[in-house]
């Protein structure tokens, strides 16, 4: 079997089993995590609605020219901060966090302890 296809399959079952045990709800909704080579994401959904409530990416314009490459940790660090100020402005205040297929270690890591740190409860 070609070795990507494998990738592919064992990161959706982590995905799976992750989003199993977390749901977004209108009081506590779900901050998601998308990390690639190059850029950072996080969106906070209201899996009741189907609704985003807030984002941050390293891609947006705003915070793009603030950071020199959005695949590291003082990206993530940024973007987290980001997503937390967005989030107290829609009236977010505690959310559950949804790690996606990805460990939490390094870049992960460093988004929700930015989000912590800048007033969102997990």
């Amino acid at each position: 079997m070609d070795h990507s296809r494998t990738i592919l399959r064992q990161r959706e079952r982590r995905r799976f089993r992750v989003r199993r045990s977390i749901r977004g709800t209108t009081e506590r909704p779900r901050l998601t995590v998308f990390r690639s080579h190059k850029h950072i994401s996080a969106q906070i959904v209201d899996d009741s609605t189907g609704r985003t409530l807030a984002s941050a990416s390293s891609t947006d314009k705003s915070l793009r020219d603030g950071l020199g490459f959005g695949g590291n940790k003082q990206a993530a660090e940024a973007i987290g901060k980001a997503v937390a100020e967005r989030a107290k402005a829609a009236g977010v205040k505690q959310v559950c966090f949804d790690r996606g297929s990805f460990r939490y270690h390094g870049r992960v890591a460093a988004l929700a302890d930015a989000a912590r740190a800048a007033g969102l409860e997990f």
